[in-house]
């Protein structure tokens, strides 16, 4: 039987998170009522609307990882979910080529459990940085070559996992910056948008069943796509590319796409997000939120982040609203501000 302590504690501790995320969307519906205001054309008519549920928000440890340097945020809270499946991993300075250094950004989003997202949050950076030893300068073929290996020894380490790991898999959205190019590896439904001169850029091409050319694919391997509250391969699984999930291949694949962008003076940042996030989320909404974060002009309401910088506001602005929209999933984002200082004049 269950302990009644423990009983009363769990529902305590669901009533907390009721109020918590009750008190939050109150907030939040003057703050994106301002926001409609001047973007009415975005926001609003993107994804579902908000729920009159009371979703689980935050977990009892607040299930917060914020952590800057100054130049990035993460923020990750696990949403409606009873489970957190979500990863992320940052890793400055990871590796040089003709001493460039490159930064490298991930967000890993599992699906079926936690397992295959939490390898890949431990082993994806390390074999990019194997990978890449040797390598001189590249262009975007060789770039794109170069993050199909990775992804594929990836793919490989977990499919020789454990038993219980052939139904657990992770999309993956990773992007390798450098002074001169941002490098960005998609697989599945996580994104990355670039912040230019007022645009919102995507940087990747979500992997969904529907897309016709992931339809035709899968078609083409005798898998079938079916519509079962949204596209899924064989009925089950939304995404049509992922890392693991060995027993939906061929159907769905581990390579991903990948797309080299040569930065220019004019780029203000990179975002990169799980679909919890983009799913109620344009980008071009994103991308003035950040903004207006980096302006000033917006600032989270409830959660805690380790400082006050222009980054951590924008992350945790973008997983508040996520919440506030409805967002039925995990929430995870990185904001990395892609700046260059200002030369002062002689």
């Amino acid at each position: 039987m269950c302990d009644p302590t423990t009983m009363i504690k769990t529902k305590n501790t669901r009533r907390r998170r009721r109020l918590r995320v009750r008190k939050l969307r109150y907030k939040w519906q003057r703050n994106v009522h301002a926001i409609e205001e001047s973007d009415s054309n975005e926001l609003g008519h993107n994804g579902p609307s908000e729920s009159n549920s009371d979703p689980l928000v935050l977990s009892e440890n607040e299930s917060i990882s914020a952590l800057d340097c100054g130049v990035y945020s993460e923020m990750s809270i696990i949403g409606r979910r009873k489970e957190m499946e979500d990863e992320v991993r940052v890793e400055l300075g990871l590796t040089a080529i003709n001493d460039e250094k490159y930064n490298f950004f991930a967000v890993y989003d599992g699906h079926g459990g936690a397992q295959v997202a939490q390898v890949c949050r431990e082993r994806l950076h390390q074999i990019v940085a194997e990978e890449i030893v040797g390598w001189g300068e590249m262009d975007e073929a060789e770039w794109g070559k170069l993050m199909e290996k990775c992804f594929e020894r990836m793919d490989d380490e977990v499919n020789r996992g454990a038993a219980a790991m052939k139904t657990v898999g992770s999309a993956v959205v990773a992007a390798v910056i450098g002074n001169e190019e941002v490098v960005v590896a998609n697989c599945g439904d996580c994104r990355a948008v670039l912040g230019r001169d007022g645009i919102a850029l995507p940087l990747s091409d979500d992997h969904k069943p529907g897309r016709t050319d992931e339809l035709k694919r899968i078609e083409s391997a005798g898998g079938r796509v079916i519509n079962w509250n949204g596209y899924r391969v064989l009925g089950v699984l939304a995404t049509s590319r992922s890392i693991g999930d060995e027993y939906l291949k061929p159907f769905v694949i581990s390579k991903p796409e990948v797309t080299v962008t040569k930065r220019t003076d004019n780029d203000e940042f990179l975002i990169l997000g799980s679909d919890g996030l983009w799913d109620v989320v344009s980008n071009e909404i994103a991308c003035n939120i950040v903004r207006r974060c980096f302006g000033g002009k917006l600032k989270r309401l409830s959660l805690k982040v380790e400082n006050d910088s222009h980054v951590a506001e924008a992350a945790a602005v973008l997983a508040e609203l996520a919440v506030a929209r409805g967002s039925k999933d995990n929430i995870s984002v990185i904001v990395v501000d892609l700046r260059k200082p200002k030369r002062s004049s002689p």
